[in-house]
């Protein structure tokens, strides 16, 4: 792109490029409302959406703010009606309210009644809206107050949701600030006590926060404060174990009161900590365990992982709408596009930190990023370059001769706690043999993957070789040193999640290393540099290094 902004029709997209000579304050001015397209060297390429807009306006942004930050730090003049588009499209959040009237219960209430008149006309809203109450306000039925966000949203009238919330089944819970059972005490962070002060005023919505920066803390705060029943859900059992270990330290509830939902438990109780698996699970083509999400009176939802939610869950959490909603999550980057639906239905952002903000203040170790690029050998450049165009991926992300280079870079760091991680299992047996490193793979057990994390976690064991199902919830705080060898495709969430498996602070303020080995003149390449644009935006800027720079010649072969 040059010569200045670029509108993208087909999605409403604007592209803006921004050449400042102060990039973490330029990445602190436009974050909140854009999105990190590229950044080749010092020129940032800022995508913007009507849903970041609408993120920004429902977090307290407002217009001539955004339209301010576009000037002063736009590489090209801005053309004003670029300028007038982006204020009028945050101007169309909050003209539609749902709300609860005395009279009529839910309704849709128009502060343009122009607006109501068009989306009321819409055949997308068919059998959501009751009967006309007056010229601005139409019935809606409870049942549809969530399908009615997603359609008109996509009508491109976000509406706010001012319907209130019903408070559930009471249930004391408070935070053991004190310490518990001999614990020391502690407090909440800054940053943490302001995500649940957001949270709380907006009544659901999403807190956006690096990995290993507390947000089971904000979950727990978020759960004192509603001193309700609460529903979490999580990605796997391990991280639902993790959850209920911090609960019990971190607040006054007990391992009575916590209930494991899972595929190998079914307890109910005033906190309830279920997979998204196990809900998502059927039996005959119908979900079986949907009775949960009834099984208590809840006051809170809570989404751990929420960019990660499985499609049913959005289809079931759209009839959970009187019910507060949080979700966790270090990236709203979702790779099947659904960041619209979160919007929706479990609510807008209502709190982001930047990760280097909070890597200043020394609660996340500051990173070291490399990407190691090995050259293939001209046996492997051959099969990639006569391979079909749908397996050329896979290839180049397991390249043989990325092993020699993984063993190098653990040679670097003899005495660290190092992850390496890995999409393709195949390869992931062959550098568990190759290094002599226990693997951690989806058909691990639950057992055997907590016995693995403990011995990683004492130190008995310096490498673990891990799969996807490193991406999730998995507290391993010692872990100083990461080795991305493949990943899925192009996928900005899964790096954010792979770089926050070693952003844990370290007790003596070691630095995180974060490597990517990738196949040089491949499409390898290319994905790693879409997979490093959130981490860009978040203010990690990688160094590319050649593999001869690792492990020096001459460059070992692997039979």
């Amino acid at each position: 792109m040059s010569g200045g902004p670029l509108i993208v029709q087909s999605d409403k997209t604007l592209l803006l490029e921004i050449d400042h000579p102060d990039a973490q304050a330029c990445r602190m001015a436009i974050a909140p409302f854009a999105e990190l397209e590229r950044s080749p060297e010092h020129v940032h390429t800022y995508r913007l959406t009507p849903l970041g807009l609408w993120n920004a306006r429902a977090a307290g942004h407002d217009a001539e703010g955004v339209v301010d930050a576009l000037i002063k730090y736009s590489r090209y003049p801005v053309p004003h009606a670029l300028l007038v588009d982006v204020a009028e499209t945050m101007d169309r959040y909050g003209r539609l309210q749902l709300a609860n009237d005395p009279a009529h219960g839910l309704v849709l209430r128009a502060l343009d009644r122009v607006v109501l008149v068009e989306v009321a006309k819409s055949k997308k809203l068919a059998g959501m809206l009751g009967n006309r109450i007056d010229d601005d306000t139409i019935a809606v039925h409870p049942s549809e107050r969530g399908r009615l966000k997603q359609a008109l949203l996509k009508l491109g009238w976000p509406a706010e949701d001012l319907a209130g919330y019903v408070d559930g089944e009471a249930h004391p819970i408070e935070l053991a600030e004190a310490g518990k059972d001999g614990g020391r005490p502690w407090t909440l962070r800054s940053y943490q006590r302001e995500a649940v002060e957001a949270f709380w005023a907006g009544g659901s919505g999403v807190v956006v926060l690096p990995c290993g920066a507390g947000k089971t803390l904000v979950g727990a705060a978020a759960m004192a404060e509603a001193k309700a029943t609460t529903l979490i859900l999580v990605t796997n059992t391990v991280a639902g174990r993790q959850w209920k270990r911090e609960l019990i330290a971190r607040t006054s509830l007990t391992e009575e009161e916590i209930g494991e939902y899972s595929g190998e438990r079914k307890e109910i109780r005033p906190v309830t900590i279920a997979t998204y698996q196990v809900l998502t699970s059927r039996r005959g083509g119908a979900f079986t365990h949907l009775d949960l999400f009834g099984a208590r009176d809840w006051g809170l939802v809570v989404y751990d992982e929420v960019h990660l939610l499985p499609a049913p869950i959005f289809r079931f959490t759209a009839d959970l709408q009187a019910r507060r909603r949080l979700g966790l999550t270090a990236t709203l980057v979702r790779e099947d596009g659904r960041e619209g639906d979160v919007f929706s239905l479990i609510g807008p952002k209502r709190y982001d930190a930047p990760w280097k903000d909070i890597e200043s203040q020394g609660w996340i170790a500051p990173a070291e990023c490399v990407e190691v690029r090995v050259t293939l050998t001209d046996a492997e450049r051959m099969a990639y370059a006569t391979a079909e165009a749908e397996e050329r991926y896979r290839m180049a992300a397991t390249a043989r001769t990325k092993l020699p280079v993984v063993r190098a870079l653990l040679d670097r760091h003899p005495d660290e706690q190092t992850l390496v991680i890995g999409a393709y299992i195949d390869q992931l047996h062959q550098l568990g043999e190759y290094l002599d490193a226990p693997i951690v793979q989806g058909s691990t057990t639950n057992r055997e993957r907590e016995r693995l994390f403990d011995a990683f976690r004492t130190g008995e064991i310096r490498t673990l070789v891990i799969s996807k199902v490193g991406n999730f919830s998995i507290d391993l705080p010692e872990a100083a040193v990461a080795i991305q060898v493949s990943g899925t495709f192009g996928s900005r969430q899964e790096e954010a999640q792979r770089l926050g498996r070693v952003l844990r602070p370290k007790a003596d303020g070691r630095q995180a290393h974060f490597y990517t080995v990738v196949s040089r003149d491949t499409i390898d390449t290319e994905y790693a540099a879409h997979r490093q644009r959130f981490l860009a935006e978040q203010g990690y800027a990688y160094t590319i290094v050649d593999a001869d720079d690792v492990l020096g010649p001459p460059l070992p072969t692997v039979d």
